[in-house]
């Protein structure tokens, strides 16, 4: 029998989605230029704190928001795919997805920040926020890298869209709506998780408005 089971919590629901959709625009400002590249520079920011936030909730977050709980060894993955790992043993990320989510993470994390500092070059309408803290040929290798390496991150994100729809679809198993609600249905008797506490929450937003702070004070 299949229970309902709250496996999300709220801050990695809203990071989640606040990131996705802070993506696309910064994809779509990227590409519009003009007057909405200044957006695009302050989107940045919020991605930056995003990603800031994850990895302090990654540390001390929800147990299914901590990397110790989710990310394991080729051993899990081998029982994953053998299909002996079940979902009351990690009833949130699975392994393969939990590579994801430290790929997905480490790209947005590296295309924000060779964004900070890459250089004009008569492409955006002013330099990243920390340009001026490196060389002109820093600058210049940071923009080529912002530049190209989003080819890379819109390939992950594509895999990782096309992958839910596939475990939808083809394995009637929908990673979207829990994401949503934060509710699945789980079957059998699953673990126990725990949640964190509005402390560890209000400490995880401190640590990323302080990053963010720290970009503006440097800028």
């Amino acid at each position: 029998m299949k229970q309902k089971v709250k496996v999300w919590d709220l801050p990695t629901r809203l990071f989640h989605w606040l990131l996705v959709l802070s993506v696309g625009f910064m994809w779509y400002s990227a590409q519009a230029g003009g007057g909405m590249l200044v957006w695009h520079l302050r989107c940045g920011l919020l991605v930056a704190g995003l990603i800031v936030f994850r990895l302090c909730w990654g540390l001390w977050g929800s147990d299914t928001a901590r990397f110790s709980q989710f990310v394991r060894g080729p051993s899990s993955i081998r029982r994953y795919l053998q299909g002996s790992l079940t979902e009351n043993e990690q009833p949130g990320h699975n392994p393969l997805g939990a590579l994801m989510v430290i790929a997905l993470i480490a790209a947005v994390l590296l295309q924000v920040t060779t964004g900070l500092f890459a250089a004009d070059e008569n492409t955006f309408t002013d330099s990243g926020y920390l340009n001026h803290l490196v060389s002109s040929d820093t600058g210049s290798l940071m923009r080529k890298i912002h530049v190209n390496f989003f080819n890379l991150l819109a390939a992950l994100a594509g895999l990782h869209i096309v992958t839910v729809l596939a475990y939808k679809f083809l394995k009637k198993k929908d990673l979207i709506r829990p994401m949503i609600s934060g509710y699945k249905y789980i079957e059998g008797q699953t673990v126990t998780l725990k949640f964190a506490s509005a402390a560890k929450l209000i400490a995880a937003l401190a640590v990323a408005a302080v990053a963010v702070a720290a970009i503006l004070m440097l800028k």
